[in-house]
């Protein structure tokens, strides 16, 4: 087992880890306590009361997290002439059609969004093995499969965010960067654990929302009490 360093060591004994916090207060403890050199990334998790191996409770969606996730994103679009062409003007790093069909086939893969028109799917849906578990496939429900191309890639480049519970019924994500101003921290934050909540299965019996957490990249792991989440 690799022991905890000597930074991470002072943190934990500075922290009461089996406290609950508010969101404000953990984002607090979380910028107070980052003392490393580069922007670290604030995560949250969310465990969900579900079984992710029933189809009706497999949970997925897209928000638009208020202040952006601090990250670079690379928009791929596969379009054609004029759906193309505006694609290119909003700011796509990555335009085409059959070319780039082939580019992504030979392994080329340098955007981390995916958007394409719906007369580009049929071609599209071929490179399912490779963009599907990459997360990159795009989809009707959220608005990468579309003739609105520079809509799509403006709401991609201003923070929107996918998000899709894994096997052990945990969504997780990275809402912004530890140098963000706590009141963007915040906003994400509360955004994040809203488009979970709009997400919650039909019927679904028991507690929905089981445990939630906030850390930095290199940062403990901060407990918030859901009772006092004021999600709004």
């Amino acid at each position: 087992m690799v022991k905890p360093s000597r930074r991470l060591r002072d943190i934990y004994s500075s922290i009461d880890r089996t406290k609950l916090s508010s969101i404000p207060e953990a984002i607090q403890i979380i910028k107070f306590n980052s003392r490393v050199k580069f922007n670290e990334t604030v995560e949250m998790s969310v465990n969900l009361g579900i079984n992710p191996k029933r189809s009706e409770q497999m949970i997925r969606g897209v928000v638009s997290l208020p202040y952006g996730t601090g990250k670079t994103v690379r928009v791929a679009v596969f379009a054609k002439d004029f759906e193309a062409k505006e694609a290119r003007l909003a700011g796509a790093e990555v335009v085409g059609a059959e070319d780039l069909i082939e580019e992504v086939q030979n392994g080329r893969i340098d955007f981390n969004r995916v958007i394409a028109t719906p007369e580009m799917m049929v071609m599209v849906s071929k490179l399912g093995k490779v963009l599907g578990p990459r997360g990159l496939m795009p989809n009707p429900k959220f608005k990468t499969v579309t003739q609105n191309t520079a809509e799509a890639v403006r709401f991609a480049k201003a923070g929107q965010l996918e998000f899709r519970v894994e096997k052990a019924g945990i969504v997780h994500a990275g809402i912004g960067k530890v140098r963000f101003p706590e009141n963007h921290l915040v906003d994400n934050a509360k955004a994040f654990v809203n488009a979970i909540i709009i997400a919650k299965p039909l019927g679904l019996k028991g507690s929905y929302i089981k445990r939630i957490s906030i850390s930095s990249t290199m940062g403990p792991s901060i407990k918030i009490d859901s009772g006092v989440l004021n999600i709004a």
